[in-house]
Formats: structure tokens, C-alpha cells, sequence
């Protein structure tokens, strides 16, 4: 317990730039996700095109590579300096949303073709049964899914250790060069993301339960 209570502010700082990361691309994931996620379903060739490559191009691009156009060549496009944290959240946000535009898209073909075509029989436009019918229903059938990516995320926020952002992926080596054995300082930053993990599980059954759809 020595490792923590004798680095105490350095852990909660760690700790709390992993959940900055996770949050905020979290966030960023969920909206712009579903806003690609309904691109790439939508009867505009146009918008079925730029979701398309937008996913293909940043799912198969490594998260490392992203990163670092994030912390290195956007700062150069805008020509200022841009905080690391906020460059790294926009990073796993950019990355994690591709991957929650397909999870939303395998939701949203589960929903009944027929469905759709009577809310357009009735007057509806495209967004407004994207809205009202097809998206409500498509999102409570990718809750595990949706889970999954998120706890991917979670994990993913280790990658800005790289990137000099404080986190608990990189307080291993800010601990070893204050004579901190690495094996026990890993072993809880492993213990601590055990117990993150845990509670998006718990989330996720909490989610499944209150959203059960009647079948």
C-alpha cells in the first residue's frame, strides 16, 4: 500500500486524467457515432459516402497514428499550441466513434424494415424516424455492444501515456524514477482498471434491465 499512500496526489492525478480521457472521448464517441452511425443508413448517397469513408479510413488507421496527428499535426494546421489532455480526448473520441457508428448501425438494421416504411407512409422525413422510431430502438439493442467499445476506450486511454498526458498508463514510469518497484506499481494500475471495468459491467446490467425490450 506504500506505492499509493506515499504518491497519493500522483495517483489521484493519474486517475483522474484517465477518466478525463475516458469521459470526454467518451462523449465525443456517443455523438459524433450517432451522427455517422445514421450517415451511413441514410438515402443520401452523399452522406452514405463520407460516413463510409470516414469509418474505413480511421477504423483501419492504429490508434497510435491517430494519436499523434492529434498531439503533433493538428497544433502545426491551426498554429497554435493545444493542451495534450484536450488533443488526446479528441483523439480517442475521433477513433472510438467509428467503432460506435457500426455498433449503431448493426442496432439500427435489427430494427424492422417495415417500421420505417410506415412512419415515411405517414409523413415522417428521414430524420424524424431516424429520431422517433428507428434510433430509440436501435440504441437499446446495441447496449452490449456499445458496452464493449466503451471498455475498449477505457483501455485505449493508456495510448496518451505516450503523448505526455498524465494517466494511469503513465504513472509506472513516473514512479520508477522516484525508486518505486515497477512490478507492484503495475499490478495496481491492472487492479485499478479491474475495478473500472467492473462498474461499466454493473452499468451495463443496470442499462439492460431498465431498457429490456419486450419480445
Amino acid at each position: 500500500m506504500g506505492v499509493i499512500t506515499d504518491h497519493l496526489d500522483l495517483w489521484g492525478q493519474a486517475l483522474s486524467g484517465t477518466l478525463v480521457l475516458f469521459f470526454g472521448g467518451g462523449l465525443i464517441a456517443v455523438v459524433l457515432g450517432f451522427i455517422v452511425g445514421a450517415a451511413r443508413v441514410s438515402p443520401v448517397p452523399i452522406a452514405r459516402a463520407v460516413g463510409t469513408v470516414y469509418v474505413n479510413w480511421i477504423r483501419n488507421t492504429p490508434l497510435t497514428l491517430v494519436m499523434f496527428f492529434f498531439a503533433f499535426c493538428l497544433p502545426i494546421i491551426l498554429g497554435e499550441r493545444v493542451n495534450a489532455l484536450t488533443l488526446a480526448v479528441c483523439a480517442l473520441g475521433v477513433y472510438t466513434a467509428t467503432y460506435v457508428a457500426e455498433t449503431l448501425r448493426s442496432g439500427i438494421n435489427t430494427v424492422p424494415v417495415g417500421q420505417a416504411e410506415a412512419a415515411r407512409a405517414i409523413g415522417l422525413s428521414f430524420t424524424q424516424v431516424m429520431r422517433y422510431v428507428v434510433l430509440p430502438q436501435a440504441a437499446r439493442s446495441v447496449i452490449p455492444p456499445l458496452m464493449s467499445v466503451l471498455i475498449a476506450l477505457l483501455k485505449n486511454t493508456t495510448v496518451a501515456a505516450g503523448f505526455s498526458v498524465l494517466n494511469l498508463g503513465s504513472i509506472r514510469s513516473w514512479l520508477s524514477e522516484q525508486g518505486e518497484n515497477q512490478l507492484v506499481v503495475l499490478l495496481w494500475v491492472m487492479a485499478i482498471f479491474v475495478v473500472l471495468v467492473l462498474v461499466l459491467g454493473r452499468l451495463q446490467s443496470k442499462l439492460e434491465e431498465t431498457w429490456r425490450i419486450a419480445r
